[in-house]
């Protein structure tokens, strides 16, 4: 238990450090400027062509760039283009914009001067780490099935028995409770999904690789993951369901001849994943910029005398910490609360109305005589 707690407080003090010694490099370079406290927090919380180094950020682990130019396909490595350098590739010329609608992103200089966006499918910061997701939940969950089928009757221990609480909690706590007969046919989406938001956020936690990439604080990543939601509980909706939003049991002067109610049904469709995609961003997103913001305090009051300094290294130290072990529950909670609500939202699509299940009942009632 001791050395538990040893390693723990290392851990802690390693991801409260990282950030402090990188603000301190940033306002070293820059100490004639000071610190930029928005320009720290967007670089920090933004996407790149290369992975920050923990204690030096101005040094990064190169990605490869991916892109389709004026004159076909170019590929090459970060590197090249670090720091704004221009880098020749062919008769064109490519290198991140400094400012601008693409500031911080790859353009393209043609011979003749013309400035465009190329088509850009690089690996960046953001696109890894959702690759290691991914895999870390396809590891976790093989493990899991590896370990039944060869000891179908004992329980795992340690790591992968805290995984199968986890997966017992969420399929029988949220999934089977919710979706009762029809959980099965939706459980390895819903199961997929909050495991991998989950190792999204966790790894948003770390400072060094893999970790550091604030995947679910990007809007991007939460759309497409609250469209799936959106598409499977549409197209899985029964006739009841299209039934309450095309024709819903309302007086008929709100629904004819002007489609008051289509309307508020139709709109309340696409507020379901607007308020997944929201909610997901806006609280992982708030955590790390807390937690930033935070350190950046220490900087910002440098000026101020070692006795100011002092104290607030202190209390920043301790809120930045503080917020760290938020933000991990804070990754659980808020995958546990998407896959509830993706649960409650395909439930609610699957519901059959009167008929449809007056009409399965009398299939069973009537075989049983015959056999009787």
């Amino acid at each position: 238990m001791k050395r538990l707690v040893n390693i723990l407080t290392l851990l802690i003090a390693l991801v409260a450090l990282t950030p402090l010694s990188v603000a301190a490099s940033e306002a070293h370079d820059g100490d004639s400027k000071g610190v930029d406290p928005k320009e720290v927090i967007f670089d920090h919380l933004g996407d790149g062509y290369g992975w920050e180094v923990p204690f030096n950020h101005h040094k990064r682990i190169p990605l490869p760039v991916i892109l389709f130019g004026s004159d076909g396909l170019h590929c090459f490595s970060s590197a090249h283009i670090s720091d704004g350098k221009p880098y020749k590739d062919g008769n064109v010329i490519f290198q991140l914009a400094p400012d601008g609608d693409f500031k911080g992103k790859v353009i393209e200089i043609s011979p003749d001067g013309k400035i465009s966006r190329p088509f850009d499918i690089s690996i960046t910061k953001n696109v890894l780490a959702l690759f290691i997701a991914v895999v870390l939940v396809i590891l976790s969950v093989w493990r899991l099935k590896v370990w039944y089928k060869r000891h179908q009757y004992e329980a795992p221990r340690r790591g992968l028995g805290l995984l199968e609480l986890i997966v017992d909690f969420i399929y029988g706590g949220v999934i089977k409770a919710t979706l009762k007969e029809e959980a099965p046919k939706f459980a390895p989406y819903l199961l997929t999904v909050f495991f991998l938001i989950l190792y999204m956020n966790l790894l948003g936690l770390l400072v060094v690789f893999p970790g550091g990439a604030n995947l679910t604080g990007n809007i991007a990543v939460t759309l497409v993951l609250a469209l799936f939601t959106f598409f499977i509980t549409n197209l899985y909706g029964t006739k009841h369901y299209w039934k309450e939003i095309l024709w819903p049991d309302v007086p008929i002067w709100l629904k004819c001849p002007i489609p008051i109610m289509q309307i508020i049904e139709i709109f309340g469709m696409f507020t379901k994943p607007a308020a997944l995609t929201v909610r997901l961003f806006a609280n992982m997103m708030g955590g790390h910029m807390i937690v930033i913001v935070l350190t950046l305090l220490i900087f910002i009051f440098a000026d101020m005398g070692a006795a100011v300094i002092g104290a607030t290294t202190v209390m920043s130290m301790i809120f930045s910490v503080f917020m760290l072990l938020l933000d991990t529950l804070v990754s659980f909670i808020q995958a546990y609360v998407f896959t509830m609500l993706s649960t409650i939202f395909i439930a609610l699509a699957r519901e059959k109305g009167h008929h449809e299940a007056h009409a399965e009942t009398p299939v069973a009632s009537t075989v049983a005589p015959a056999h009787s």
